[in-house]
C-alpha cells in the first residue's frame, strides 16, 4: 500500500479513508499543527540543515543546552545527539568494540545494536555459564528496552545472577519506551537497579514519539568523551539544529500529548484485556495479535494496522499502534471489530 500523504489517525488507501493503527508516532506530534509552527519557527532560526562537524571551531549552542537538558531528563553525566537513532546504535557498538572482550544479546535485540559473534546472554540450560564464572573481564550485554512483540520492559532482575568479576557494559535502546513510559516519558534506563559493576549505555531514536529526526547516546562522561573523539562523529554532521530546538520548545505539548495517550491505553485495556489472542498492556500503546489473518480482517473494517517480517521475528508482526490524537470514536472502532472477530 502506497500513501500519497503522511497519515495521522487516518490514511487515505484506494481513494477510501481507513483508520491508521501503525507507525511508530506515539505522540501523533509530527502532524500537529501547534507542532509544525514549533518547527517552522525554527527553520527560520536555523535553517533546514547544518553540514558542519561538531568538532569544528565554530560550535551552535543548541546542542549545549538540547543535551544538557536530555542528560537531566535521562538522569545521566552526560548525553551527545546524532542524526538518527540507527547510527547513536552504531556509534556505540563501536565504541563498546574497543572496550569489551565480547557482547551478549538479550532476545530479540533489534539489529541496530546487535555486533558480529555477539552470544545470548540465556541458552537451554539458563544464564550463560561464562557470564556466571568468575574471570575478570569486560563485557556488553545489549537490550531493547521493550523487545518486538512485548509490551512491558525487560526484567533486569537476572543482572544480580552474573558475576561480580565482570565489568558490565548495559547497552539500553529505548527508541521504543522514550516519550511513552517513564516519568514524564524519560524511559525505563534510570530505573534499573544496577551495581557498582556495571555501567548503563542509553542509546534511542528520537523519531518515534518525539517526532524529530535524530538519535541520542547516553552515559557516564568518559563514555560519551569515547563517542565524541571517534573519528566518524568528528567527520559527520550534527543533528538537524532546527530539530533539537523544536524539541526543547515543544516539552509541553509532549506532556499534554502524553497524557493523552495515557488515557486511550487504559481505555483500549481495559475492552480488551480479557482476548486470549491479545497481548496488551494498559501503559504501553503497541499491542500484538497472534492471528495471521487479523490484518486482512481489520482491512475489511476500513482499519488498518501494522503487518510484516519484522528482522528479529519468523513469524509476520499483527501490531496495532495507538497515538494520542486517535478519537474515542475510532478506539471504539477498533474495539468493537476486535470483540467481533
Amino acid at each position: 500500500m502506497q500513501l500519497d500523504k503522511l497519515p495521522n489517525t487516518t490514511a487515505i488507501i484506494n481513494e477510501v479513508e481507513h483508520i491508521y493503527f501503525s507507525g511508530t508516532s506515539y505522540l501523533g506530534i509530527s502532524t500537529l499543527p501547534e507542532f509544525q509552527e514549533i518547527i517552522f519557527k525554527n527553520i527560520k532560526i536555523w535553517g533546514t540543515s547544518y553540514g558542519s562537524s561538531r568538532n569544528a571551531n565554530l560550535k551552535l549552542n543548541v546542542y549545549k543546552r538540547g543535551e544538557e537538558f536530555l542528560s537531566n531528563f535521562l538522569h545521566t553525566e552526560d548525553c551527545t545527539t546524532v542524526s538518527s537513532g540507527t547510527l547513536a546504535g552504531q556509534f556505540a557498538i563501536g565504541t563498546l568494540e574497543k572496550i569489551v572482550t565480547s557482547f551478549f544479546y538479550m532476545p530479540k535485540t533489534h539489529p541496530a545494536i546487535l555486533p558480529k559473534n555477539a552470544l545470548p546472554v540465556f541458552d537451554e540450560n539458563g544464564l550463560n555459564t561464562i557470564l556466571i564464572d568468575e574471570n575478570k573481564e569486560t563485557i556488553c550485554i545489549l537490550v531493547d528496552a521493550i523487545a518486538a512483540l512485548e509490551t512491558s520492559p525487560f526484567n533486569f532482575d537476572f543482572l544480580d545472577e552474573i558475576s561480580s568479576q565482570k565489568k558490565i557494559f548495559l547497552l539500553v535502546d529505548e527508541s521504543h519506551s522514550f516519550g511513552v513510559l517513564g516519568k514524564n516519558g524519560n524511559g525505563i534506563s534510570s530505573r534499573i537497579n544496577s551495581n557498582k559493576n556495571i555501567e548503563i549505555v542509553t542509546v534511542s531514536s528520537l523519531t518515534k514519539a518525539f517526532g524529530i529526526n535524530g538519535g541520542i547516546i547516553a552515559g557516564k562522561a568518559s563514555f560519551i568523551n569515547l563517542i565524541k573523539e571517534n573519528p566518524l562523529f568528528v567527520g559527520s554532521s550534527g543533528m538537524n539544529p532546527a530539530f533539537l530546538e523544536s524539541f526543547l520548545d515543544a516539552q509541553d505539548l509532549y506532556k499534554n500529548q502524553l497524557k493523552k495517550l495515557q488515557d486511550s491505553c487504559n481505555y483500549v485495556f481495559e475492552n480488551l484485556k480479557h482476548l486470549e489472542k491479545i497481548t496488551v498492556s494498559k501503559n504501553y500503546p503497541v499491542f500484538f495479535i497472534n492471528d495471521e489473518k487479523i490484518a486482512d480482517y481489520l482491512l475489511t473494517k476500513k482499519i488498518v494496522i501494522t503487518s510484516f517480517y519484522y528482522p528479529t521475528s519468523t513469524k509476520k508482526i499483527n501490531r496495532i499502534v495507538l497515538n494520542a490524537n486517535h478519537t474515542k470514536e475510532q478506539l471504539d472502532k477498533l474495539i468493537a471489530s476486535l470483540l467481533s472477530y
